[in-house]
């Protein structure tokens, strides 16, 4: 309960500072970029406040104070000027000139499948033991060991999955789970309830920056359903096995990503965004829940030339790199290309210079200190990490065995796109004024993903070409309402139209349909109630041998360091693991010679469970005969390390 309140703290002070800032806009801005306002807050404060105070719940406090203190000083020193166009006491709508029943009807019901598939997808309790979705099986334990390892940590924060190297994944969202553990809120909880809420602002954002650009209620819905319902021809595939095996469409709902999304046998990768980007990346999640409240700003700076705007994008976008990397670099890219129009088109080129100036100078400042302490060192290398920055034609499509591409290049777009890509850029070609300018920064978007390798996983780039896609997705609707305008009277529109959603959703609406029902266990009740002693029973410092298993408990569960966890996670990140996955294997298999490596690591506990058992020729017998048993339970046996009795507790 400390955890939702501090939550609910965060969000009025958050609502208070927009109130403030953002005093002319319609309440459903205010409200929206409040609680986006009170988000990045809660965020950033306590991870400044942990470099004094370890990541405690003293620290929490301060942040809290100090956001408390933010919204004072903005309600009583940077309040927007009144409207000078609006008469005394008028008062506008809630949602201004947008119908109120647009947000509601189209939120309400993906809102409420996301709340249900965050409760499925996160440590959902059957008989003891945790179980999540097909989608979140493989990143959730990721961002369970970043959470529940801050919790008191020293900062800067490092791996718990190797030892002494920095945390240079963007973490700032697992740290504001990880305030609310600090508040006794459950793991669970922690994870589903800024998760859901994150969701809803990411579906408001992009309903009010699809109004912002089109003023079209039509545009607005069907940029939204292709936005969220997306999923490209993969379901075509589908039809073909059906054809040959009625029984196949069963394995939509039943395979392990067998939805026609993400079919990699078939390059299909543009994934649906709700089951395979928002849901499990919680990182992407929360850069999306602050790059549409970014565009959307800029939008408001182009249109009405207001430099107190550019300035609060600035502190806006300069506080992303650690929400998440590859918004900020979207949204940089972005706003290149609005500076380039902008400069090309504008009446006063030194206002707009000098208006430019201050929004890169204040991003820049703010975010500096980020890139160069964490983003860079992974992404073109360091001490230890590898880097991964390469040059790469046409993202995953590209085939390295033989040096060309596995589709032709149009054909892979469309198919995974769907039909909407062909009317891109007409939409783009077609669009006037400073929305030129957004287009323009998209394509900017486009031709750096589709060129540059910045992980090592070249699908990693995705993240770049969504941010592009969901700024153009709106432009493109707006071309296809005049379209389906134009050709009014026109025998045959309708159904037209019907095979344009058709392509467009069907991917999209089965993938849904398959991770609504998806059920996988990720860990036993043994796995539960071992986490538990070792968090509650020893010492939080303490550095655990265990095996490289995803599903480390040792590490997602208790949050303790261990000697090496999965390459999933390392290799793609970029560290240098190598070295410590294969002296954790020499400890595990030929403990009695490799005594020294014990003491190298520093390993106070042995843990035994199922996967070392089956991943490695484990010793079992040398540390039953050497060290000391302190845990038996649930098949999961905890030794003293070799030498180290004085860890037995009490």
């Amino acid at each position: 309960m400390g955890g939702v309140l501090l939550l609910l703290g965060f969000e009025i002070c958050g609502y208070v500072l927009a109130d403030a800032l953002f005093r002319r806009r319609d309440g459903v801005v205010r409200l929206w970029l409040g609680l986006t306002a009170g988000l990045l807050m809660m965020m950033w404060l306590p991870s400044l406040f942990a470099y004094l105070l370890k990541f405690t719940a003293a620290a929490q406090y301060a942040a809290l104070g100090l956001a408390a203190v933010f919204a004072l000083l903005a309600r009583k020193f940077l309040r927007e000027p009144a409207d000078p166009m609006r008469l005394e006491g008028e008062r506008r709508p809630f949602c201004g000139d947008m119908p109120a029943w647009l947000p509601i009807a189209l939120i309400v019901p993906l809102l409420i499948l996301s709340i249900y598939l965050q409760y499925t997808h996160t440590l959902r309790e059957v008989d003891g033991a945790l179980h999540v979705g097909q989608s979140t099986y493989g990143d959730l334990c990721l961002h369970l060991g970043i959470a529940t390892g801050l919790q008191g940590s020293a900062y800067p924060p490092e791996y718990t999955l190797i030892q002494d190297v920095l945390l240079g994944y963007p973490f700032l969202m697992d740290a504001l789970s990880a305030s609310m553990l600090c508040l006794g809120t459950g793991l669970q909880a922690a994870f589903i309830i800024p998760g859901s809420l994150m969701m809803g602002l990411v579906y408001l954002g992009f309903i009010l920056l699809s109004w912002e650009l089109t003023h079209s209620r039509a545009a607005v819905v069907v940029s939204y359903l292709l936005m969220f319902l997306n999923g490209g021809l993969g379901f075509f595939y589908v039809l073909d096995e059906v054809w040959k095996d009625p029984t196949a469409l069963q394995n939509v709902f039943t395979g392990y990503y067998a939805a026609p999304a993400n079919m990699v046998e078939h390059n299909i990768r543009w994934v649906n965004v709700i089951c395979d980007m928002m849901i499990p990346q919680r990182t992407l999640l929360a850069g999306w829940t602050m790059v549409v409240p970014a565009l959307y700003l800029l939008v408001l700076a182009m249109r009405e030339k207001s430099r107190r705007l550019y300035g609060i994008l600035g502190v806006l976008a300069g506080a992303m790199p650690m929400v998440h990397t590859h918004s900020f670099f979207a949204l940089a890219l972005i706003s290149a290309g609005c500076l380039v129009w902008t400069l090309r088109n504008a009446e006063d080129r030194k206002k707009a210079l000098v208006d430019y100036a201050l929004y890169a100078g204040i991003a820049a400042a703010l975010a500096l200190p980020q890139v160069l302490t964490w983003s860079i060192p992974q992404t073109v290398g360091g001490a230890a990490t590898t880097g991964s920055l390469s040059l790469r034609f046409n993202w995953v499509n590209y085939d390295d065995a033989t040096g060309r591409l596995i589709d032709e290049y149009f054909w892979f777009w469309v198919k995974n796109v769907g039909p909407v890509y062909l009317v891109m850029l007409p939409a783009a070609i077609l669009c006037k004024g400073w929305k030129r300018g957004l287009a323009l920064g998209a394509l900017l978007v486009y031709a750096t993903a589709e060129l540059i390798q910045f992980q090592p996983n070249p699908y990693d780039n995705n993240k770049l070409f969504y941010v592009a896609f969901l700024l153009m997705l709106p432009l493109a609707a707006k071309y296809l309402v005049a379209l389906w305008n134009r050709m009014r009277g026109l025998p045959g529109r309708s159904l037209l139209a019907a095979v344009f959603f058709f392509l467009s959703l069907t991917s999209g609406v089965l993938s849904l349909g398959r991770e609504a029902v998806s059920d996988y266990q990720l860990f036993s009740e043994g796995d539960v109630a071992a986490a538990e002693f070792i968090r509650d029973e020893l010492p939080a410092d303490a550095v655990y041998l265990t095996g490289d298993q995803h599903n480390n408990f040792v590490a997602a569960l208790a949050g303790r360091q261990i000697v090496c966890g999965t390459s999933s996670y390392l290799y793609f990140h970029g560290v240098n693991y190598q070295r410590a996955a294969l002296n954790a294997r020499q400890m595990l298999e030929a403990p009695g010679e490799n005594l020294a490596l014990f003491e190298e690591y520093g390993v106070d506990y042995v843990v035994i469970g199922n996967s070392e058992r089956y991943n490695y020729a484990l010793d079992a017998a040398w540390f039953a005969e050497n060290c000391d048993l302190i845990y038996d339970e649930g098949g999961v046996l905890i030794y003293a390390a070799p030498e180290n009795d004085g860890n037995s507790p009490e």
